[in-house]
């Protein structure tokens, strides 16, 4: 109970505009946190905030403050920010910003504006002329048609048609929308039924050939995108030291040009209009009549308006040789613990080139090399985590790279409590950002594809079902099609039991209906998806792996929902036959 006592003493809690405006009398520096309800305050900062308070002693002069962003009108501007924000108020004016917990820039930005207080009380130093920061006035005409358009996001979908996916342009398409400062908000690939391509095109059945349009949508896969306008791309904040008159003009034109940026998004092209200058719009239909995206979006992504505050981030982590060996379950459960789910892991022998590339920032140290040395000396663990905000809260979770600025900013970080004596730095590694993320993901886990064949006799339902365990298991729909598989078509996928006495019964069960063909792609690609169907025979199943595909819908040998190539190059000899335009990104990792 002691501890609680303190740390309510240490910040005042800010959750209302009276509150607000009542800390805004403080005389010298109030330290705000401001915080979203849902994820509560940055608790990794209370360490370092305690410290400065005890060391600095300044009562008067240096105050903490937690505010939560949801209930203040002031801080609208402020919600649903993916990362922890830190204003400094001087004698109630908003003078700085800092993005993220960036301990040392936090620190060093209290002492400085605390010896500046000293200096300005003592007669020593006159006060700068700091810009305020300025809220949009919520009451004002302009300033309330801001904030109205930033709370009621307006969304586009965007429908990437079957010849588009099946050519590989999906990918280049959602590149120019993202380039063109829109945002994906999410996303979803499926093979459309003919109600629903009757109703997302209901305003062009009238059309001569709508019945052959309706043919086509409904005969490979297409790419569903719910997509908003965005903002403009601000320069981080808080990354490097700047002198606090430099710092304070940065911040104040960014917060102008957050501010004007939705009254000029206004001017930009609609995304149909942008497709169109980008000689695309054929591969790509947009729907932007209000009223029929909500519709299309209830339709498409249910759970959307849940999930649209969160913000699932997948990144790539290591657990150095040294912890692997000696604490790998301890560090596994408390990322469990923290709320994280492990995609994939793999043990990996870095190569000396690959343990120099994780460990720049060690490189003029003098144990570099020491360093490299055990990087290579043994097994590491790699792991690909996500989680809601992911990359923030695991930088705040394992700490700075060096042990010793950690034990200093965040003695209760991982680095820490994992520290080793060998070397002073971080057990445990994880990407500087999403783009590294991405980057070292698919470099540690390069991808692969297999052919995955769900059969006639699956139902709709439990295609629908089927899918979604595909999606839980990290796979991504790749290419996908409904198609008969007739005798030819067949031969293509079961090449090699064409000469089997059974066969004759396998194309005749096929021929029953259309089957759903797929190219299924992740890291171990082959191998997981033999693993996630189970044993051929799903009484079999049943008892060897029961939560397998054929254990819980296969009914026979014969059919047994579904089916996958035994080997890689089965996969690839399958996949090209059936899908002649695929090519894989990766044919190493294939």
């Amino acid at each position: 109970m002691a501890g609680k006592k303190r740390e309510i003493q240490l910040q005042a809690v800010v959750n209302s505009q009276s509150l607000w405006d009542e800390m805004l009398q403080n005389k010298g520096l109030t330290v705000i946190d401001v915080y979203q309800a849902w994820c509560g305050p940055c608790k990794a900062m209370q360490t370092l905030f305690r410290k400065l308070k005890n060391e600095l002693n300044e009562d008067e002069l240096l105050h903490f403050v937690v505010a939560e962003a949801d209930n203040i009108v002031t801080l609208q501007p402020f919600r649903d920010q993916c990362e922890p924000i830190f204003l400094f108020s001087v004698n109630g004016k908003i003078i700085a910003k800092i993005n993220g917990a960036n301990a040392p820039l936090v620190n060093q930005k209290i002492i400085n504006l605390v010896n500046e207080e000293k200096k300005i009380a003592a007669g020593e130093l006159v006060r700068p002329q700091y810009h305020e920061i300025v809220f949009v006035d919520p009451d004002a005409d302009d300033g309330g048609e801001v904030l109205n358009e930033s709370v009621n996001q307006l969304y586009s979908i965007a429908i990437i048609k079957p010849d588009a996916v099946i050519n590989r342009k999906s990918l280049e398409i959602k590149q120019k929308i993202i380039k063109a400062g829109f945002v994906i908000e999410i996303e979803d690939k499926r093979v459309f039924t003919e109600q629903q391509v009757r109703d997302f095109y209901h305003r062009i059945a009238h059309q001569p050939d709508f019945e052959d349009f309706v043919l086509f949508m409904t005969s490979g896969l297409s790419h569903i995108l719910v997509i908003s306008q965005g903002n403009e791309e601000q320069p981080a904040l808080g990354e490097t030291e700047s002198d606090p008159e430099t710092e304070a003009k940065e911040i104040y034109e960014d917060h102008l040009a957050m501010v004007t940026t939705p009254m000029m998004r206004k001017k930009r092209d609609s995304l149909e209009e942008y497709l169109e200058r980008q000689h695309i719009s054929q591969f790509c239909d947009v729907e932007e009549n209000i009223t029929d995206v909500n519709r299309f979006i209830d339709m498409f992504f249910p759970d959307f308006k849940n999930m649209k505050n969160l913000k699932l981030e997948k990144i790539l982590a290591l657990l150095r040789p040294a912890l692997f060996q000696e604490k790998k379950e301890d560090v596994l459960k408390i990322i469990e613990d923290e709320g994280f789910k492990i995609l994939m892991q793999r043990q990996i022998v870095l190569s000396e080139e690959e343990a120099q590339t994780l460990c720049k920032e060690y490189e003029n140290e003098d144990y570099f090399g020491n360093l490299i040395e055990k990087m290579t000396s043994g097994p590491s663990l790699a792991l690909v985590l996500v989680r809601d905000h992911g990359l923030q809260h695991w930088k705040e979770l394992i700490g700075p790279g060096s042990v010793e600025k950690a034990k200093e900013y965040l003695p209760e970080s991982l680095c820490v409590r994992f520290a080793m004596e060998e070397l002073p730095i971080n057990q445990l590694y994880g990407s500087d950002s999403l783009e590294a993320a991405e980057r070292e993901i698919r470099y540690f886990f390069p991808p692969q594809s297999t052919l995955a064949l769900l059969k006639p006799h699956v139902t709709q339902e439990q295609r629908e079902e089927i899918l979604k365990l595909i999606r839980e298991a990290g796979f991504e729909i790749t290419q996908m099609k409904e198609m008969l598989l007739n005798e030819e078509e067949a031969g293509k996928i079961y090449s090699k039991i064409k000469g089997k006495d059974f066969y004759q019964d396998v194309l005749e069960m096929l021929s029953e209906g259309p089957s759903l063909v797929m190219v299924l792609t992740k890291w171990n690609a082959v191998s997981d998806w033999r693993q996630l169907i189970g044993p051929v025979e799903p009484d079999e199943a049943k008892l060897l792996s029961p939560d397998s595909i054929r254990a819980k819908f296969g009914r026979s040998v014969l059919k047994n929902a579904v089916h996958g190539s035994s080997n890689t190059y089965e996969a690839m000899e399958s996949i090209t036959r059936i899908f002649e335009e695929f090519g894989p990104e990766n044919p190493e990792g294939n």
